[in-house]
């Protein structure tokens, strides 16, 4: 069995966190491959490394003293070293990384430096090899991420090695510059090693046991999610649900690996495993609950519509021309609405509104902003009937006016829009009539 695990930054941000990480992998013989992130915080006071490197590289290619940041990052990784009782000397690379950051490589390559470093740590006290990811894992000369190219070399490279720690978060260019994945990218990074090596198992590690049901922001003590699919994770990490970076779902989703999250302080704790399909019956009729703010509704009204062949599609390229993408559509005999982000929108309403008149001529068009969605979504609702009923039902013992619903042809998947102000207030009444109810 070959199992790849993902360490994020708060599991790595100390010698203490590196040796639960440490025993978490000697426990298992098949956690064969590590992907380690840059250290995170130890405490709500401190930085992450990521963060300082990126002040550091500034500084540096700016012509600014960034000597004390330095000093800081590098003592942040003497301190790992020495708590672990390492043989392990690293004032070289700290050297180059300062004559690079003086030659200006690039901020892709200062945030780099985290990971890269960690890397080395990780595989001098775990004893394993360690592969640069810039050497298996490439983006072309726009950035964007070469996944069969990336496939070939990691499983040609990983065939030989019984065991190896790969740095998450970046690989290299054509040119052999490096180039990095978005904020939380070492998720990806462990997703495509999986793909590569056909794991059994992807365990991703970090600081919370499990994917939530709701936001612990808005909904005190959410329950955690047992089991949950690709498609429902796919929903909910739109809406605004953060555990695991949401481009980590396809490379293991080809292949059909599972993806278990994991809490590196509770080991015990039970998680929640990603799945591409179950026969598991969920405990809750809801899986989770997740939305967003900030969004601004564009209503269309014009008799007959229904009878104008391409009416959508002329609609919808005004939006297109003006660089604004769409979130939901509902629609109905003579009215359609286009849910976009305000802060897109509101720069170019005026060009949209006219492009409207001009492309459809419609007999009303009316804005309304400040809105919020939120995705209620789950397996279970759809064999269950009767479950946009109480989410009516929720919202209108909370005096919460519904201003959208849209339901997904996949019958998952419930999406409603209210205002901003009643965010917080709607959420807590899905989460207590599908969720405390059936405690």
């Amino acid at each position: 069995m070959k199992t790849v695990v993902k360490f994020g930054g708060s599991s790595l941000a100390s010698a203490r966190q590196f040796k639960k990480v440490g025993d978490i992998i000697r426990s298992d013989k098949s956690r064969r491959y590590v992907i380690p992130s840059a250290p995170g915080k130890r405490n709500d006071k401190d930085e992450k490394v990521t963060d300082m490197l990126y002040q550091c590289y500034d500084a540096a290619s700016q012509g600014r003293s960034y000597k004390k940041i330095l000093e800081k990052i590098i003592a942040r990784y003497q301190e790992i070293i020495d708590g672990l009782d390492l043989n392990l000397n690293m004032d070289h690379e700290f050297q180059r990384i300062e004559e690079d950051f003086l030659a200006k490589k690039g901020r892709d390559y200062a945030a780099s430096r985290g990971e890269y470093l960690n890397g080395m740590v990780m595989a001098n006290y775990l004893g394993y090899e360690f592969i640069d990811a810039a050497e298996v894992i490439f983006f072309d000369e726009n950035g964007s991420f070469l996944a069969e190219a990336t496939n070939t070399e990691l499983a040609e490279r990983l065939a030989t090695a019984d065991k190896a720690v790969i740095p998450g978060f970046y690989g290299s260019a054509p040119d052999g510059s490096i180039r990095t994945f978005s904020r939380g990218g070492s998720d990806v990074t462990g997703s495509i090693v999986a793909r590569a090596i056909h794991a059994d198992l992807y365990e991703n590690w970090t600081d919370v046991s499990g994917f939530l049901v709701a936001d612990p922001r808005i909904v005190p003590d959410p329950q955690v999610i047992e089991t949950i699919t690709y498609k429902e994770l796919r929903e909910l990490s739109y809406m605004g649900a953060s555990v695991l970076h949401e481009d980590a779902i396809f490379p293991v989703r080809e292949e059909g690996i599972p993806i278990h999250i994991r809490n590196t302080n509770k080991p015990e704790d039970k998680g929640t495993l990603i799945v591409e399909n179950t026969c598991r019956k969920p405990r809750y009729t809801v899986t989770g609950i997740a939305g967003k703010k900030g969004f601004c509704s564009v209503f269309i009204e014009k008799a007959m519509m229904n009878g104008e062949v391409g009416f959508g599609r002329k609609v919808l390229e005004v939006f297109e021309k003006q660089g604004i993408s769409f979130e939901h559509m509902p629609s109905g005999i003579d009215t359609m609405t286009v849910f976009v982000h305000q802060t897109e929108f509101i720069q170019h309403e005026q060009s949209v509104i006219s492009g409207i008149h001009r492309a459809v001529q419609p007999d009303l068009i009316d804005l309304e902003s400040d809105m919020a969605l939120i995705a209620v979504v789950g397996r279970g609702m759809k064999g269950n009937r009767g479950t946009a009923a109480r989410i009516f039902a929720a919202l209108s013992h909370a005096r919460i006016n519904i201003k959208m619903i849209d339901q997904g042809s996949s019958e998952t998947n419930i999406i409603v829009g209210v205002k901003n102000d009643d965010f917080e207030r709607a959420i807590k009444a899905v989460y207590d009539i599908f969720i405390t109810a059936e405690l």
